[in-house]
């Protein structure tokens, strides 16, 4: 699977984006999809899963203010993201997993997107 991520961008705290993630080469449908995210010099972390099945799964820190959506038509991953503050501030990545159950280890994930930047200015 080629996983492709965009919609990143700067936005002002309080604002919102929807990062989207494109997938190609294998049926989407089959996999788990994720957000995770990075600062650096700090570890990459989950945001948010969307399994093969349509449930969800946010991170405390997200939680209320960021939803997962897919589009299986489409081959893609959404992320929505409301209510922005200076620390969602990171390199955003999307993610597949093939494994039969939904988990939030990063070595579970079979492929990953490039990334895209969201900058949260105060």
């Amino acid at each position: 699977v080629q996983l492709q991520a965009s919609g990143g961008g700067l936005v002002q705290a309080g604002g919102s984006l929807r990062l989207s993630c494109a997938a190609s080469g294998r049926t989407f449908s089959n996999y788990h999809m994720a957000w995770f995210r990075q600062v650096p010099g700090k570890e990459r972390e989950f945001v948010a899963i969307i399994s093969r099945f349509g449930s969800t799964y946010y991170a405390d820190s997200v939680k209320g203010r960021f939803a997962i959506s897919r589009d299986n038509a489409k081959n893609t991953v959404y992320l929505q993201m409301n209510n922005l503050k200076p620390e969602d501030t990171a390199v955003y990545y999307c993610a597949a997993d093939s494994s039969t159950r939904t988990t939030v280890a990063l070595d579970s994930y079979d492929y990953w997107g490039q990334g895209t930047l969201v900058t949260v200015s105060s």
